[in-house]
């Protein structure tokens, strides 16, 4: 990237920017006003930023660091968007529409190397991180297309689990976190905020001494090691025996509900067995712990998987419900679009390849 995003700075980092460029305190404030409030395009757009400040801003940062390359829609009102970073690299951001508002799926990385093996995110490694302010950007950019329409509408909520793995890239997660909760801009609240980790055991217990009110999702899948180990490499360094504390310390020290991602693939962890092992492995933190038990969107290139019958899914549900562990069965956006994560990039990259 020639330039990095304005949007990666925090509002203490703004001030001290200002401040470390001899201009005065408060045009930190008529910045972030701009760039949140306002959510100008261009730098000229700042109309009572004096233009000493402005230059310095147009020298040192970009307000752009993405473009649009593709948007589906889907029927359901769910919104995929397929964006070209500086550097060429594509990412996906998903905006969901729900009964309590607008939701929005932000990417954190340039590709995966957590290699699960039903996902297609991790299809193309991981080649770099984003930036905090790219993945800011991606909010802002779907924040612009609702104020198109001119209906007052907004992201009220975000839920961190699109493409790579957020606490593989952490400082820059926290950073993403701090700018779009703070209250003078996007005012996202942070209970209104999930960040999903595939089991980065270090980082869960970073994560719980934050402190924060984000909430945090664990991306489950398989109740015991061995099946686990199978559709998650990353189990290996990180085996249920290392999360499940991680986890007993996060809900001791947050004292917040956590929720475990399973996602269901046919005739492999959608048995009774793995149902009632599951609610073993919970038993002692049922209290705090909610289940979301995910239908699986087929992927071409994981075709060994399929999605489990809806009476498998509704017998495992049962089988969680009766023994007293709080679950639900998500409910499914933009299935007439590329609907798994992932799926719209590795499909627009195959595209290039094939025509370059």
């Amino acid at each position: 990237m020639k330039k990095p995003s304005i949007y990666s700075l925090t509002f203490d980092q703004l001030v001290e920017w200002v401040v470390n460029n001899k201009q005065k305190k408060f045009r930190a404030k008529q910045i972030w006003n701009w760039l949140y409030k306002q959510r100008v395009t261009s730098f000229d757009d700042m109309l009572n930023v004096n233009n000493e400040c402005l230059q310095l801003l147009r020298d040192e940062y970009t307000m752009q660091s993405m473009e649009e390359e593709i948007r589906q829609e889907s029927k359901d009102g769910t919104i995929k968007f397929l964006f070209k970073l500086e550097d060429g690299n594509l990412i996906e951001t998903v905006l969901m529409k729900f009964s309590y508002g607008y939701s929005v799926c932000v990417t954190t990385q340039v590709g995966c190397n957590i290699g699960c093996s039903f996902c297609a995110s991790g299809l193309l490694r991981k080649s770099r991180d984003l930036s905090a302010g790219e993945i800011v950007e991606q909010i802002v950019n779907v924040q612009r297309h609702l104020d198109s329409r001119e209906n007052d509408d907004r992201v009220s909520h975000i839920v961190v689990m699109g493409i790579g793995e957020p606490f593989d890239n952490y400082d820059n997660t926290m950073d993403f976190l701090n700018i779009v909760n703070d209250q003078n801009g996007l005012s996202i609240g942070a209970r209104h905020i999930t960040v999903s980790t595939s089991g980065l055991v270090k980082r869960i217990y970073d994560f719980a001494d934050e402190n924060l009110q984000v909430n945090l999702a664990v991306s489950l899948h398989a109740p015991n090691n061995a099946l686990r180990t199978q559709i998650m490499k990353i189990n290996k360094a990180f085996p249920l025996e290392k999360l499940m504390p991680a986890i007993d310390y996060y809900l001791e020290k947050t004292n917040r509900r956590i929720t475990f991602e399973y996602i269901l693939l046919k005739d492999v962890n959608d048995h009774k067995k793995e149902a009632l092992e599951l609610v073993e492995l919970l038993k002692n933190k049922r209290h705090l712990s909610y289940v979301n038990l995910i239908p699986y969107n087929p992927v071409d290139e994981h075709n060994q998987y399929n999605r489990s019958e809806k009476k498998a899914i509704l017998d495992f549900y049962q089988i969680l419900l009766e023994n007293g562990i709080q679950c639900g069965v998500r409910v499914e956006q933009g299935t007439d679009i590329d609907a798994a994560c992932g799926q719209l990039r590795s499909k627009q990259i195959r595209k290039e390849k094939k025509y370059a």
